[in-house]
């Protein structure tokens, strides 16, 4: 598709060959920036708590940054929104040679995810979920290891959702 939209670009270039010099915008000039890097930080944010620890310590509409792995559960990304779950690194995820298909469900350690995990929500400039994948969004996946600032939200059962628009992914 963009090979074809380069050449009609270069095709209408040159129709205006003998006109007022006419710009086409080469690759170079067009934005490179990747989609959903506006979201993506470069370096990782000083004092991330773990997810278990700040569980205990934060309160509903701080500031947070944390600090987890992308799990919980066989299905941590939400489908339609760019949403996951992250778990406490301290938690030991099964491993394939335990029979686990699927390690990031820490179906060996149940009941320690319970204390131990946050559900993250990508939100834009006005606060509104991100509609996208956050697997393509951010470039994770299962088990990657982020780091992510936002702002604390607690239900009255204790959970934590942290509303997010800058995340780190870290190179495992």
């Amino acid at each position: 598709m963009r090979m074809l939209l380069c050449l009609a670009m270069v095709g209408l270039g040159a129709m205006s060959v003998g006109c007022e010099s006419s710009e086409v915008a080469s690759e170079s000039q067009v934005g490179t920036e990747t989609p959903g890097s506006q979201f993506v930080l470069d370096t990782e944010p000083d004092g991330a708590l773990a997810v278990g620890e700040a569980r205990q310590a934060i309160e509903d509409g701080q500031d947070v940054t944390l600090v987890g792995l992308i799990g919980g559960s066989s299905e941590p990304f939400v489908d339609g929104l760019a949403a996951f779950t992250i778990v406490d690194a301290k938690v030991p995820y099964c491993a394939a040679d335990e029979g686990c298909p699927t390690p990031w469900d820490y179906c060996c350690e149940s009941e320690a995810v319970k204390d131990n995990i946050a559900t993250i929500k990508i939100v834009d400039e006005s606060g509104s979920p991100v509609a996208a994948d956050a697997r393509e969004l951010l470039h994770v996946k299962e088990l990657s290891t982020v780091v992510v600032k936002g702002k604390a939200k607690r239900d009255d059962l204790g959970n934590l959702t942290v509303a997010s628009s800058e995340v780190f992914v870290r190179q495992n």
